[in-house]
């Protein structure tokens, strides 16, 4: 990493820094990107990929359902659609869609707790386009109220097929069981009920809150010319708000005993959580976090694929993660599994969480663990969307960016002492948490289990 530039004000911004990095993993790989803040907080990505034929264009907000109350739970993620429901210069989301399709572009958006994102990727030869139809999405939408209304059906089916998708509807179930009553263990998508309440104002008022030019990161990943492209997405965002921005509340993470969810569902298969409270994501313990979740559940190699599904033949799908929040996290394993074994199988899980916290993982499982997570990190940064996504969830989250280079070095500094200690850190009683979706009535059954 070399910084190139200070501070600039006759520019027209306040900070710019340039990194070019090469770094040899199974070969060599060129990670190079510039950033750019201007005087508004508006911050700038250029991310060039020479060697690829697609361009994308992202622009993400720090506007989740984190920042949301209440009253207006889910509007984060109903905002999202109703930017492409027509804006200023294309009022109908036929002239959007009609314009992006026609250069054969993918497009979508995505909401989560803690940010929403933007983008289009097509052929790099169609950068001009791809900035063009993206800010004006971000920057104009009209809210139109025959619209919303229209859309509050399209937003109470997604809401319903989430919840007819266990594998899918047991994780929000497990962030209630966390969180409760606070935004993080809202839904992020709302409640039916709730998001029917929802006007135009309710919209706009939140918009103006949050869409600022100082919560807003702009990212252009391919194969393009990065002072054409930051000149013109400079111009496509000229306009955007200086207002201040407001904030979330922070999440209340505390916890004395385990805690249970039982979920009855006529299922033919169980499915469940269980998981920790972990670390936040600027905390030194995350990247021992990220390489102890792929030890025991990433791969096909990794324990409680191994041990469930190659040994036990309880289940198809296992698997561990660490999630990372900014004031909180989660270490967890979900699975889904033949209902008549659940008791086996939450033993089973239990017992390889204890096998980490009591035992030192050796060298060779380190080393496999880690190549892991690194092996998996290049393969996603393979694509100009997924580049972009690196970088910009990084400053959204963070006011950062790692580069890929300082992110492997963080991975392969971990020990298999690292790993015993934030096992015994966090496989503890007063952090562990369960979740279970199936044909079950009675919880009592599950819950003298739930203990380290």
């Amino acid at each position: 990493m070399r910084p190139v530039s200070a501070v600039r004000r006759a520019a027209g911004f306040l900070f710019e820094a340039y990194c070019d990095t090469l770094h040899s993993y199974n070969g060599i790989i060129s990670m190079k990107f510039r950033k750019k803040t201007l005087q508004n907080g508006f911050t700038i990505i250029t991310v060039p990929m020479p060697e690829t034929f697609s361009a994308t264009v992202l622009v993400l907000v720090e506007a989740g359902s984190k920042y949301e109350e209440k009253r207006i739970n889910g509007i984060s993620h109903f905002l999202e659609h109703m930017c492409f429901k027509g804006t200023k210069k294309r009022p109908r989301a036929i002239d959007i869609t009609r314009e992006l399709d026609g250069v054969g572009a993918e497009s979508n958006a995505f909401t989560s707790q803690e940010f929403t994102g933007y983008y289009a990727k097509a052929n790099y030869k169609k950068i001009g386009k791809l900035l063009d139809v993206v800010s004006d999405i971000y920057m104009n939408p009209v809210f139109d109220p025959k619209e919303i209304e229209k859309e509050k059906g399209v937003i109470a089916e997604e809401i319903h097929m989430y919840e007819d998708m266990p594998a899918r509807h047991i994780q929000d179930l497990f962030m209630e069981l966390l969180y409760g009553d606070q935004p993080a263990g809202w839904n992020i998508a709302g409640d039916v009920p709730t998001i029917k309440t929802f006007t135009r104002d309710d919209f706009v008022r939140y918009r103006d809150k949050h869409y600022v030019a100082s919560a807003t990161t702009l990212v252009i990943a391919g194969n393009i010319s990065e002072r054409e492209v930051v000149a013109r997405a400079e111009e496509a965002f000229a306009h955007i708000p200086a207002r201040r921005k407001h904030g979330k509340k922070k999440t209340k993470d505390d916890q004395k005993s385990p805690q249970l969810l039982v979920r009855y569902k006529k299922t033919d298969q169980a499915h469940l959580v269980i998981g920790f409270r972990s670390r936040a994501l600027r905390h030194k313990d995350t990247p021992a976090l990220d390489v102890l979740s792929a030890i025991l559940g990433k791969g096909m190699s990794s324990r409680l694929f191994q041990k469930l599904r190659e040994e036990m033949g309880i289940g198809y799908y296992v698997r561990a993660h660490n999630d990372s929040y900014t004031d909180h996290g989660i270490l967890q394993a979900s699975a889904g599994v033949d209902v008549g074994r659940i008791h086996e199988a939450i033993e089973a899980i239990l017992g390889e969480f204890r096998k980490c916290r009591d035992d030192d993982v050796s060298e060779e499982e380190l080393r496999k663990a880690k190549d892991f997570v690194i092996g998996n990190m290049y393969l996603a940064l393979e694509t100009s969307d997924h580049r972009a996504e690196y970088y910009g969830i990084q400053q959204v989250l963070k006011h950062a960016v790692e580069t890929p280079r300082e992110a492997v070095g963080k991975i392969k500094s971990v020990t298999p002492r690292d790993i015993r200690r934030v096992a015994r850190a966090i496989f503890r009683n007063d952090r562990l948490n369960m979740a279970i979706i199936g044909p079950y009535k009675n919880s009592k059954r599950f819950s003298g289990m739930l203990k380290m």
